[in-house]
C-alpha cells in the first residue's frame, strides 16, 4: 500500500478538518464526537419545548405510556422522538427527521422546528442518525438532515435532504 503524496495528504486532512469544524461528517458517524447524554426535546402546536426523559413518556391522549392519540380528533402538530410503533400509532402526516446532535444543520433545523408552529396534523418524528442504522437502511438514508415522509404502514411517500434549507417551512413545503 502506498502513502498519499504530501500535497494530497495535506488536502485530505484540510478537507476532513473543514467538515469537522462545520459540524458534519457527511454521514460518517465514526468521525463525529460522541454526543453527550441528554433528553430530547419534544414540542406540539406552538413550538413550546418540553424535556422528554424518554420516548416512553405519557402523552395527553393515550394512557398506554406511548404516543398514541385518538385518530378521530384533529391533532396539533407535534415533534416526538422515534421509537418502535410510533409510526403506526400516529395519525396524519408523518415525517421522519434523521437528526445527528453533532451536525450543525440538524441543530439548525431542530431549532426552527422548536421555534416554529408545526401545522395541525403533521408529526415530525426525530430519529437518531447514529443509532437508528436499521431505520436508515430501510429508507435508504445516507445523510443527516434527511426527511422521509411515511404513510400509516411505514411506507415511504417521498424524501428530501434539508441540508441547505434548514427550516420548518422547507420541511412542510417538501411534503408529498
Amino acid at each position: 500500500m502506498s502513502a498519499l503524496p504530501r500535497p494530497a495528504a495535506a488536502a485530505a486532512l484540510a478537507l476532513a478538518a473543514g467538515l469537522l469544524l462545520a459540524g458534519c461528517a457527511a454521514g460518517d458517524p465514526s468521525a463525529a464526537p460522541e454526543p453527550a447524554a441528554s433528553s430530547s426535546p419534544t414540542t406540539s402546536g406552538g413550538g413550546e419545548a418540553t424535556e422528554s426523559p424518554s420516548a416512553e413518556s405519557e402523552s395527553e391522549g393515550g394512557g398506554d405510556g406511548g404516543d398514541a392519540v385518538d385518530p378521530g380528533t384533529a391533532q396539533p402538530g407535534a415533534y416526538v422522538d422515534y421509537r418502535d410503533g410510533v409510526i403506526g400509532e400516529t395519525p396524519g402526516t408523518k415525517a421522519l427527521f434523521f437528526h445527528a446532535p453533532w451536525c450543525t444543520q440538524c441543530r439548525a433545523l431542530e431549532q426552527s422546528i422548536l421555534e416554529g408552529e408545526i401545522p395541525v396534523g403533521l408529526t415530525i418524528i426525530k430519529a437518531d442518525f447514529d443509532s437508528e442504522t436499521a431505520l436508515r437502511q430501510q429508507y435508504g438514508v445516507t445523510l443527516q438532515t434527511t426527511i422521509v415522509y411515511v404513510g400509516d404502514e411505514g411506507e415511504s411517500l417521498g424524501s428530501t435532504v434539508l441540508y441547505d434549507d434548514t427550516t420548518l417551512d422547507a420541511l412542510v413545503a417538501a411534503a408529498p
